[in-house]
């Protein structure tokens, strides 16, 4: 599924209108939080695991959306205030997210917004 339509709603949500009218909002917290690079999630290679620390979340800009660039035909980048910009959220990882928040309850990030 593609998307028709992203965009910001509020400041706070990040708005995917796909091409059967359906819609996904998800937190842009939640969406910097499951950043799927390798900086915020880890990899492994040769077999040795790397996993980083968490991140400090008292950053208010670490939260802001920058800009959104569309990748190929299958994912966007996001670029936040804080200049982290090397996640690829691919349109099935976003309908993952929209999942896993939903399951999960909406997170308290108002102090953040």
């Amino acid at each position: 599924m593609i998307p028709t339509q992203i965009k910001i709603l509020e400041k706070a949500k990040l708005q995917i209108t796909w091409e059967d009218n359906t819609k996904t909002i998800i937190e842009l917290p939640y969406l910097r939080d499951e950043c799927p690079c390798a900086g915020c999630k880890g990899e492994t290679v040769l077999l040795k695991t790397y996993r980083p620390a968490k991140p400090a979340s008292n950053n208010p800009d670490r939260y802001k959306l920058k800009d959104i660039q569309q990748v190929g035909n299958y994912a966007i980048q996001l670029t936040w205030n804080d200049g982290h910009n090397t996640g690829i959220y691919t349109w099935s990882y976003l309908k993952e997210l929209e999942r896993t928040q939903n399951e999960k309850g909406h997170h308290n990030y108002k102090d953040f917004i």
